[in-house]
């Protein structure tokens, strides 16, 4: 968290705070590109324990793109990667104790693994967007209206593009070639903001799950995610 403050503190592009985590920690926003035209959100981090995504995110800012625009948000849940890094490394949740990526409006609490019970990974929440920062994504995702969004978690070397029968396959090709990853359909999954992009705004989402599978959480090296350095740029200058 201290770090992506500090980019954003000497970021000269355009930028802002989309919202606060529970514990009043900002949820930064970095605009990497055109301003004109259509825009992507991509997000990283929505998992406690996934925290290296978030130093991928800098990455991407980094090397910025040559066509098209959008939004990077490196870190959208601040206090879940607090508990990973200072109690309880395997923490994906945020400082509730629910799974962000199970508290979004698509067929919520039906997924296999989804629970009610407070914790460190699938709980649901009290409803859709029950969540301080997943009400601040959902805020966000409206305003911009995306022409796409992208994902990035830890771990497994599996890219996902489908939900509930719909999503885009070409993208899912395309973030195949920059990074070497299979493409998956998964099953049984409900309430992710992939999941909410494709079904209730009709837009393609793509899930990046970077890092090999044998890997173990919390991953610590960016080294690890090195397929994915270009994945990004790679993306939206192919896929606009």
């Amino acid at each position: 968290y201290d770090e992506i403050k500090r980019f954003y503190k000497n970021y000269k592009g355009k930028k802002c705070v989309i919202g606060y985590s529970f514990y009043g920690k900002e949820i930064f926003a970095f605009h990497i590109g055109s301003p004109v035209g259509r825009q992507f959100i991509s997000t990283y981090a929505i998992h406690g324990r996934e925290w290296i995504t978030a130093r991928l995110a800098l990455k991407h800012i980094k090397r910025g793109i040559k066509k098209g625009g959008g939004w990077v948000i490196p870190l959208v849940n601040p206090d879940g990667a607090k508990i990973s890094q200072t109690t309880k490394p395997l923490w994906k949740a945020n400082a509730r104790g629910v799974d962000l990526n199970c508290n979004f409006d698509a067929d919520w609490g039906s997924g296999r693994l989804n629970t009610a019970a407070r914790g460190g990974e699938n709980c649901i929440g009290d409803y859709p967007f029950s969540e301080a920062e997943t009400a601040a994504l959902r805020d966000f995702t409206l305003k911009i209206r995306p022409f796409v969004t992208l994902s990035f978690h830890t771990k497994g070397e599996e890219i996902y593009w489908q939900y509930d029968g719909a999503g885009d396959s070409r993208g899912a090709k395309i973030l195949s070639a920059a990074t070497g990853y299979e493409s998956k359909i998964i099953c049984g999954s409900a309430g992710g903001y992939k999941d909410w992009c494709i079904q209730k705004l009709g837009i393609p989402a793509y899930t990046i799950e970077c890092g090999a599978d044998g890997l173990t959480h919390p991953i610590t090296k960016l080294k690890h995610l090195k397929k994915c350095f270009t994945a990004l740029k790679y993306f939206i200058e192919n896929y606009g």
